[in-house]
Formats: C-alpha cells, structure tokens, sequence
C-alpha cells in the first residue's frame, strides 16, 4: 500500500497561482496512476485531473482545462498539481489519489488510496 500526504494548499486571490503536492511513501509512487480531486462544501467529490506514469498520459476535467498541469517526480515520490489563473469556483479540499491499475479514471470510486486534503481558498 501508498500513504499520500498532500501540501500547498492555502488563500490566494483570483488570477494567481498555487502548486500543490503529493508525497508517497509505502511504495514507489510510479506503480500507481494518480488522480487530484477536489471537493467544496456541500458538494460531491469531483474529478480534477489524473496522471499515468508509463507515458505521461493526463487527463483533466473541463472546467480547469488550460489553468492546471498535474505532473510527477518519480525520483522524489512526489506527485504535483500546478495551478494557474484560480477563479473562486477553484476553492475547495483538494485530495490526493492514487489506483493500482496504470488506467486514467475519473470517478472516485476508481481510486483505492487517499491523501488527508489540503484546502484551497480562491478570493473574489
């Protein structure tokens, strides 16, 4: 098994940019696909964008398209999400994930393993 530790989290105001990270231990992060979630208050877990190491495949949902970037250090075990041009509707708990099979999902469901969340807060 993976623990995830998530980092980075914090207020930043509309249009700046925040990177946040994900740091494995228990096994080498490279073996697992790993996904970022978000969820906000009141509201279902989301999908936010999923990396498989093998090729670098990425896969992000439609509303962070063009603002984020996930990516991974192997050699560190550490997984980030770079974040850009953060709107309010960004704010959230974001969670670190992470799935045996080197397939690119985006429901929750998919994912066996979990960070405890790191809170972004975008101001209006």
């Amino acid at each position: 098994q993976v623990r995830l530790v998530e980092s980075g989290g914090g207020l930043v105001q509309t249009g700046g940019s925040l990177s946040l990270s994900c740091a494995a231990s228990g096994r080498t992060f490279s073996s697992y696909t790993v996904g970022w979630f978000r969820q906000a208050p009141g509201k279902e877990r989301e999908f936010v964008a999923a990396f498989r190491w093998v090729d670098d495949m990425e896969r992000y949902a439609d509303s962070v398209k063009g603002r984020f970037t996930i990516f991974g250090d192997s050699d560190k075990n550490l997984a980030y999400l770079q974040m850009t041009n953060l709107k309010p509707d960004d704010t959230a708990v974001y969670y670190c994930a992470a799935r045996t099979w080197p397939t690119v999902e985006t429901t929750a469901d998919q994912y066996e393993y979990w960070g405890q969340g790191t809170q972004v807060t975008v101001t209006s």
